[in-house]
């Protein structure tokens, strides 16, 4: 059966930037196409879209690694999806991304996640379906954590409501950063053309996020404690995700954040294909545990 919720939205995958913070290791290939276990990052992502049930995807990348997750990735045929890309041919802010992907949208909210951010946990795909019925404005995602002034921060007034997203602040006004999850009406390219370059020369989405709720149109979600969300942005946070992982699926008995299992998930797949994909992965445990999906041979 087809899973619901968020289908009218378009998925946008957000996979460029330099990856300072993780050189040496990106100073020859996308962070994103880092491995996290057992495959390259930029598939939790990608899965989380399917999750929420996004057939129609853009992912946006630089131009020296585009041909990398064309190979990667392909045009999404063998998930029953579509994939397509776009260069960011500078790292000019994450809220360029809407501007780049104004004419894939064609008029169609959008769901925006960054690459280097992993979610999983009880209840997380349910209250993004839920925040996703909603037709106007943005919705934000927020998780506690302990170190929020290296993140974009929720400020709020006694009451919990938001009041303002402050950006990498030197002392946090509260525990809750702003995760790599968006969703956008509409109107965010439209918006986001709006902007102006912040003192580094970018369009920080917190600015886009500022703007919505400067008009009204921003709901902030708090997701609880038992989903975790992983910045893989640091060696730390890379090492932690993988061990996050590991951990997860070893104790539910199944693969985490796999595209080829949420796309059987939706239906979009049936089980031939699944076995035929795992075919292509013969020999190693990912492919394995694609066939234990399936249900063994054909």
């Amino acid at each position: 059966m087809t899973r619901s919720g968020g289908a009218a939205r378009k998925g946008i995958l957000l996979a460029g930037g330099a990856g300072t913070r993780l050189h040496p290791m990106t100073r020859m290939i996308s962070k994103q196409l880092l491995p996290v276990y057992d495959r390259p990052m930029a598939c939790y992502p990608l899965a989380t879209l399917l999750a929420l049930g996004m057939r129609e995807i853009l992912v946006i990348t630089t131009p020296e690694d585009r041909s990398r997750f064309e190979r990667l990735l392909g045009d999404g045929s063998a998930l029953g999806i579509r994939l397509a890309y776009a260069e960011q041919a500078q790292p000019r802010g994450l809220a360029e991304a809407l501007l780049l992907a104004r004419g894939f949208l064609a008029g169609s909210p959008a769901c925006l996640v960054l690459g280097d951010n992993l979610f999983h946990g009880p209840g997380f795909v349910e209250q993004v379906r839920v925040a996703s019925q909603r037709t106007q404005g943005a919705t934000v995602f927020a998780a506690r954590v302990e170190r929020p002034e290296r993140y974009g921060v929720a400020e709020l007034d006694s009451t919990g409501s938001l009041l303002r997203i402050v950006e990498k602040p030197a002392r946090a006004p509260s525990p809750w950063a702003i995760t790599g999850l968006y969703l956008y009406d509409a109107s965010a390219p439209d918006r986001a053309a709006t902007l102006r370059p912040s003192a580094r020369g970018q369009l920080e989405i917190t600015d886009l996020n500022n703007l919505y709720l400067a008009q009204g149109a921003l709901v902030l979600e708090r997701l609880p404690d038992t989903v975790a969300w992983h910045d893989m942005g640091t060696p730390d946070s890379l090492l932690d995700a993988a061990a996050g992982v590991r951990a997860a699926e070893r104790a539910s008995g199944r693969k985490l954040g796999c595209p080829e299992a949420e796309a059987y998930a939706q239906g979009w797949i049936d089980r031939e294909q699944l076995l035929r994909l795992a075919e292509g992965l013969e020999g190693t445990p990912y492919g394995e545990a694609l066939r234990r999906l399936a249900g063994g041979a054909r």
